[in-house]
């Protein structure tokens, strides 16, 4: 497998990452997704009515997401959304583990210890894919999410700046899409092109293991 990505949300993969996903993809190369949670605490704007119904809705924009995307393995957990901090750790691990050794990938990529946003189920995320990727002896090359601009001044603070760049506008078209598989995330579709629009056209990424000199930057 070229990448392996690890995430508590569904559309957690498809802001910062689907146009790297469509260079593997629409290259051959074999792409998969752990989701922790249907993200069953997230906004509705009307398209839901409860936790359960919009878990429902979620899974399917997801799927749709990952169809759009060329994502060929697909794993869809159900741990409680925004509960991932008081989860049994250990058991969450074993998640990560068990997916990393199956997949074998060349590449994992997950969010960075500060959450990129501070969100504490990005954050026990990244403590967790860290935990399994050190357990198994650091098996491949680890990613994380990482703008040029941290999330705010407090966050800024445990920032990883970027070392790898992909240019990825001749999916820009195909990555519009994608996102917009996640309507029920409309405002946070929003958020991010008011915040990092420069990302929609950049994928921008910290590469923590093999580590990088700090003015290294991996070429598109």
């Amino acid at each position: 497998m070229k990448l392996l990505m690890i995430f508590p949300h569904p559309d957690d993969e498809v802001y910062g990452a689907s146009g790297t996903i469509l260079n593997f993809t629409q290259n051959g190369e074999t792409v998969g997704l752990v989701t922790l949670t249907h993200g069953e605490k997230g906004r509705t704007l009307g398209l839901a009515d409860g936790p359960e119904e919009l878990a429902r809705v979620r899974h399917q924009e997801l799927k749709d997401c990952v169809a759009a995307l060329g994502i060929q393995v697909h794993e869809h957990h159900h741990f409680p959304d925004g509960g991932l901090k008081q989860h049994d750790f250990e058991e969450l691990v074993q998640v990560a583990m068990q997916a990393i050794q199956k997949h074998q990938p060349e590449i994992l990529l997950t969010f960075q210890p500060n959450g990129s946003n501070g969100h504490p189920d990005h954050v026990t995320t990244s403590k967790v894919v860290i935990e399994a990727f050190e357990r198994l002896g650091k098996p491949c090359t680890l990613w994380f999410y990482s703008g040029d601009v941290p999330y705010n001044e407090e966050l800024g603070k445990i920032h990883l700046y970027p070392n790898v760049r992909f240019n990825v506008i001749q999916h820009i078209t195909t990555k519009l899409r994608a996102i917009s598989m996640h309507r029920t995330q409309a405002l946070s579709t929003v958020d991010f092109f008011r915040r990092a629009a420069e990302r929609i056209a950049e994928e921008t990424f910290h590469q923590y293991h093999p580590e990088l000199d700090d003015q290294t930057v991996i070429p598109t």
